[in-house]
């Protein structure tokens, strides 16, 4: 009988509970801190990855990894955790200008001969 293989973790396993996760995404700065601070560090490091992974929680996630150790997270996610570490302290991208009206429109040759 073949020795029972050690089941890899499923990218859909999110390493913690839902409440936890709940609390995060709708905490307050402090708030996640606070929270995080009780997460051990392996587990914040796999919860940074998964929530990376996630197009929905992907700002959640590099939050996450700004609270991770290089180290964790490399030993989580292999060279993504150093790409995910990087990221996490890298000065964010002002957001781009969006213009409060409608956009004007014209079309090139269109002027009126009077």
């Amino acid at each position: 009988m073949p020795a029972p293989q050690a089941r890899s973790p499923s990218p859909d396993d999110c390493p913690v509970s839902l409440d936890v996760l709940g609390t995060l995404y709708r905490g307050d700065a402090e708030m996640v801190e606070t929270v995080l601070s009780d997460i051990p560090s392996a587990t914040r490091a796999r919860l940074a990855t998964y929530l990376y992974g996630k197009s929905h929680l992907h700002a959640l996630g590099l939050r996450v990894a700004s609270a991770c150790t290089e180290t964790d997270l490399v030993r989580v996610a292999g060279t993504a955790g150093a790409v995910l570490y990087a990221q996490s302290r890298a000065a964010p991208r002002a957001p781009e200008a969006r213009h409060a009206g409608p956009r004007r429109i014209s079309l090139a040759g269109s002027r009126s001969v009077a």
